[in-house]
């Protein structure tokens, strides 16, 4: 097995940028691990049980390392910056966020503007030398490395590891010589082919692929769209965990041989079977700090939603693992709606991923994400508390929200929740809005926007905004008041109501409903935008007092 290192050190909180690094008060960074929210999803069901799934949000492709007692996740993150985030947890139940690894994607031109889909895909983290090492795939550029002495960074730029377009889901491993290796898959996308796991040689470094690579499966016919390979060792045996089949129906394979580079047997040691969590596959082996209990984090696609992560408890038969629990006996498991917390040696407080804000920090806070590089213009913390944004121009070719750069959000965090913020609004010009919005493939925004004859009130929807379909006005009504509060509601599954209140205790609702969809490769996700549909030497602003996730209670 990866070797897992290391005492529990004491972290400092860092922030930085790339070239600048500063260090502030912890309290400064930290101030968003735990604000005053109230849980909207709590795994942890506070009798040494815990309830799938552990994070209830769309962080897909999840790789975990444990280093001494704290373990690590880092997920998939796509166009969204900053990217590559970090996740910690003392228990794998409870998890808040420490940070992200991609400040900014690169190359930094390219992902200035909107790129759906695109971006970081599947990466893997180990600890090694002293150091957090993540590795991720760009499918249109290559292979590429971080490091950080500490999770919450500084991170390394990145460095290119291996260049080629259809390349994903890389994973780093040291052999037990010191010779480092990297397996990956291919994005038919991409790159033509797929369905094949491939095996290279890197520098013992681990920061260069040093021959062409051998292919070491071959799930044509068997294992179709086998993918996101992860590489341990353990008795002698070389592991090769990896799913298969597609996202929304996969399962979990394992391969083993005594040879790295096989020839491997195979084994699905976790299915569906017969319980309602679908497509269970592609995530993290670990172990206890006792290394008495092992546990496998993976994910599974829940539409608009996104891949959400569970957790399960995996055992060795025969030097077979079998994640989840075996009902029937056939040697393949199936994942758990609940089950024992894993034994670490004592009771953690619950935590649960960062979402409501009141932007009385100097940075934003870790859950908040733009849809492209940010520039410094799009927004900034005031001192004094609150988040203001400006109303930027639209850029010329986009055709609705969708191609929209400046637009902050988080993911959906339960099956049901309510949000609720406060906007102040100061527009300059007509055609200036702001305002609250579901985004997806599809999209709906609640927001005030200066017209001609004054401020009103627009409900508006878009379908198929991914493929530059028009908004489609429900709401335009005129508007008294620049200060009011917007709040949407979201009610399984993916349900969205939106009403408005212009005191802040008497909401008005918006007829009729939206049902939220997922973009590209990703979960649907919530989120407050200010923009602008003319250039000009200022422009308007929104300023935004706070965000407030809660309970969607009747």
């Amino acid at each position: 097995m990866q070797k897992m290192i290391g005492t529990r050190r004491r972290y400092k909180h860092w922030c930085f940028t790339w070239g600048i690094i500063w260090m502030l008060p912890a309290v400064a960074c930290a101030q968003h691990l735990q604000a005053d929210d109230t849980a909207v999803w709590t795994p942890d069901l506070g009798n040494v049980k815990y309830r799938n799934p552990v994070i209830y949000a769309d962080y897909s492709d999840p790789d975990v390392c444990r280093v001494g007692n704290d373990y690590y996740l880092v997920a998939s993150s796509f166009d969204a910056v900053p990217g590559l985030p970090i996740l910690h947890s003392r228990d794998l139940v409870n998890w808040t966020i420490i940070g992200h690894a991609l400040p900014r994607l690169i190359p930094e031109d390219h992902f200035a503007k909107t790129q759906h889909g695109n971006g970081v895909w599947a990466p893997a983290i180990r600890y090694h030398n002293d150091s957090f090492y993540v590795y991720f795939p760009d499918p249109d550029f290559g292979i590429y490395l971080v490091k950080a002495r500490h999770p919450q960074g500084p991170w390394t730029r990145p460095q290119l590891v291996m260049k080629g377009p259809g390349v994903i889901d890389p994973c780093p491993f040291w052999d037990n010589d010191g010779q480092a290796y990297l397996i990956h898959a291919y994005a038919g996308s991409r790159a033509g082919i797929k369905s094949i796991l491939v095996i290279h040689k890197m520098n013992r470094a681990g920061t260069q692929v040093i021959d062409k690579g051998v292919i070491v499966y071959d799930g044509h016919g068997i294992d179709p769209t086998i993918e996101g390979p992860k590489l341990y060792k353990r008795h002698g045996y070389y592991y090769i965990f990896a799913p298969a089949g597609g996202v929304p129906q996969g399962y979990q394979l394992v391969l083993r041989s005594k040879h790295i580079y096989g020839p491997y047997e195979r084994k699905v040691v976790m299915h569906q079977g017969n319980t309602s969590i679908n497509g269970p596959h592609q995530g993290a082996w670990v172990q206890t700090p006792d290394g008495k209990q092992d546990w496998f984090i993976h994910f599974s696609d829940r539409g608009a939603y996104g891949r959400i992560t569970y957790l399960e408890p995996m055992k060795w038969v025969n030097d077979w693992p079998i994640i989840g629990v075996d009902q029937n006996g056939d040697g393949i498991g199936e994942p758990v709606e609940t089950y024992t917390t894993p034994h670490v040696g004592k009771i953690y407080p619950l935590r649960v991923p960062q979402t409501s804000d009141d932007f009385r920090a100097h940075e934003l806070g870790l859950q908040w994400q733009w849809q492209a590089n940010p520039d410094p213009t799009w927004y900034y913390l005031k001192a004094a508390g609150g988040l203001r944004l400006y109303a930027r121009p639209m850029p010329r070719q986009a055709r609705n929200l969708w191609d929209v750069p400046n637009i902050l959000m988080q993911k959906f965090p339960a099956p049901a929740f309510c949000v609720t913020t406060k906007i102040h609004f100061y527009p300059l010009q007509v055609g200036d809005q702001a305002g609250m919005v579901i985004m997806g493939t599809s999209y709906a925004r609640l927001s005030v926007e200066q017209q001609s004859d004054g401020l009103h009130l627009m409900y508006v929807t878009c379908t198929h905004a991914d493929e530059g379909h028009a908004e489609q006005i429900q709401v335009n009504d005129p508007l008294r008041d620049s200060t009011l509060w917007l709040r949407v509601r979201v009610d399984s599954p993916a349900i969205c109501t939106f009403s408005y209140s212009l005191n802040g205790k008497d909401f008005i609702p918006i007829p009729g409903s939206f049902i939220a969809q997922p973009g590209k490769w990703i979960g649907a996700k919530v989120g407050i935008y200010c923009i602008g549909k003319q250039k000009s030497n200022d422009a308007g602003f929104a300023d935004v007092d706070e965000f407030r996730v809660t309970p969607a209670t009747d």
